[in-house]
């Protein structure tokens, strides 16, 4: 019987990587992940990923063979493939492509991990009829994969479509990339322990976020809360909405998306979340474009688009 070809697809999340084995239809016949580990090396990772996708390969090896590898990463240049100093890994500026290159004689590629997972979703989800729309992932980090005209956006320096390091309170909030008040620092889960932290000591409180202590606290946690209608975390919910909406009905006056399409743990809070979201959305918006965006949830499983993404560049 001849062997169909499978494409390794990897999303690197500041929490956890996932990788999947994509055959020509575009359906994911194994999947599996591991645990990121923020704080080490890359080298360290990288031993991590080869080991899990040549252990995978081989599981696959009576039915499919692999034929290349695409990864979607945070903070890649689009113009020479390096990750350059991820804000939430411990990485510096390393070029995977030219390391895993020495193990593999596949061709490998690489995306930004926002970019892939709005080049998934263009593919296989929401956004197959659209030309202009936004992905936004939500977990460790902020992403944003921009799409003009049906073309993801790149930039002059292949860096574009950092809208989680733009700002939204001056002096605010130090963020791991180096600068102060970043939308990231304060809407991604990171964003939201600190929220919660913050509320709490200005509010008088004593439910059951209460007992627990910061570094233990999690965004999880606080979603879990407001779905048992814990007041502290509806007004962290309440918050991280008005936060996010008017960010991104700035970002509309700017670019005109016909949508933005919302992804990630912190979204998996669901409506309380993303009412607020668009609720204070619409209220920003210029009044030309009232009424015309969506805001939409993706229905792809996690970590599902960005991997798609990632193999569409092998074909």
């Amino acid at each position: 019987m001849d062997k169909q070809t499978v494409l390794v697809g990897v999303d690197i999340g500041g929490t956890n990587t996932e990788v999947g084995f994509v055959d020509e239809s575009g359906n994911v016949v194994k999947s599996t992940s591991f645990a990121t580990n923020a704080h080490d090396v890359a080298q360290k990772f990288l031993h991590k990923l080869k080991s899990t996708i040549d252990e995978e390969c081989a599981r696959l090896s009576d039915r499919y063979v692999c034929r290349g590898i695409g990864i979607a990463a945070p903070n890649v240049n689009y113009l020479n493939g390096t990750i350059e100093a991820p804000a939430n890994l411990n990485w510096g500026t390393v070029n995977l492509v030219e390391i895993l290159g020495d193990d593999y004689e596949q061709p490998i590629r690489i995306i930004n991990d926002a970019n892939a997972a709005a080049l998934g979703e263009m593919g296989f989800g929401l956004a197959q009829d659209m030309k202009n729309f936004i992905v936004i992932t939500l977990g460790t980090g902020l992403g944003s994969g921009i799409v003009i005209n049906g073309e993801i956006l790149h930039g002059s320096s292949g860096m574009a479509g950092e809208l989680g390091h733009t700002t939204v309170v001056v002096d605010g909030r130090q963020c791991g990339c180096g600068k102060t008040g970043c939308l990231e620092a304060y809407v991604s889960a990171n964003g939201i322990r600190r929220t919660t932290i913050e509320l709490m000591s200005q509010m008088p409180y004593d439910g059951v976020l209460a007992t627990v202590s910061f570094d233990k606290l999690t965004a999880k946690m606080v979603s879990d809360a407001a779905h048992k209608a814990d007041p502290l975390a509806l007004a962290v919910l309440e918050r991280t909405g008005s936060i996010l909406g008017r960010k991104l009905a700035d970002v509309v006056a700017c670019l005109d998306p016909e949508a933005f399409i919302l992804m990630g743990g912190v979204v998996n809070t669901g409506e309380l979340l993303l009412e607020p979201i668009r609720r204070h959305f619409e209220c920003h918006l210029l009044p030309v474009f009232r009424g015309k965006v969506a805001m939409l949830s993706s229905e792809m499983p996690a970590g599902r688009p960005a991997i798609l993404g990632a193999t569409m560049l092998l074909k």
